[in-house]
């Protein structure tokens, strides 16, 4: 489902009831796929954090932040994407995402944060590519609103200009290559996990961002 608008992208009430999350927000976590299952702390996404994916501009960090959607979206709960002008519907699908469950926000201009705002009362997950450094006031604003309502906010950075409050968890693609046969088969990336609190440790993995079948899998 597309929603365009050349400024603040409103949900209607019709459709924000329609896509109303249905799981309550006492269930604390999202689903995620593999190879998520295993790479982050508890196997899932918790309700109500802010999660960063910082990577440079071809490394596959846009890969990596969808596919996050696909064992969120398959379980039935409502997705959003903000900011992102070609999203790339083909290979989302061959991500595992269900794109019945997936609201695309594609060029809300400088009404992104109202954009994610606004689709925080109906869904569960919003991928959001800022057009710039956000500013430290939007950032925390959101979050906040993240944690009222059990969203799920998942930001897409680069690392000339990072998430401007330190997030719940943090997911960097340290380098990342292509591998070729004739043709572009699969990137291979280096990727880092981390998290606020002693029982987050930073840890390393290498994924394949994404695999030659199309899906994101760690080596």
């Amino acid at each position: 489902m597309f929603a365009f608008s050349s400024s603040r992208p409103p949900v209607p009430s019709d459709l924000a009831a329609h896509v109303r999350p249905v799981a309550a927000a006492s269930s604390r976590r999202l689903p995620v796929a593999a190879p998520w299952t295993t790479l982050l702390p508890d196997g899932a996404l918790q309700r109500g954090t802010t999660v960063t994916v910082s990577a440079a501009p071809g490394s596959g960090g846009l890969t990596l932040a969808l596919s996050l959607l696909s064992g969120v979206s398959t379980r039935g709960h409502w997705c959003g994407v903000v900011g992102v002008d070609d999203p790339g519907v083909v290979a989302m699908h061959e991500l595992g995402v269900d794109l019945r469950r997936v609201l695309f926000v594609s060029r809300p201009r400088g009404a992104w944060a109202e954009a994610v705002a606004d689709l925080a009362e109906g869904v569960d997950l919003v991928v959001v590519r800022p057009p710039s450094r956000a500013a430290h006031g939007t950032a925390r604003r959101l979050m906040g609103r993240a944690r009222e309502r059990g969203l799920v906010i998942v930001a897409l950075v680069e690392p000339a200009a990072p998430w401007p409050v330190p997030a719940d968890l943090s997911i960097e693609v340290l380098s990342a290559q292509w591998r070729t046969n004739a043709r572009l088969e699969s990137r291979r990336a280096l990727v880092r996990v981390s998290g606020r609190g002693s029982a987050r440790r930073a840890s390393e993995h290498v994924v394949e961002l994404p695999d030659a079948t199309g899906r994101v899998l760690a080596s």
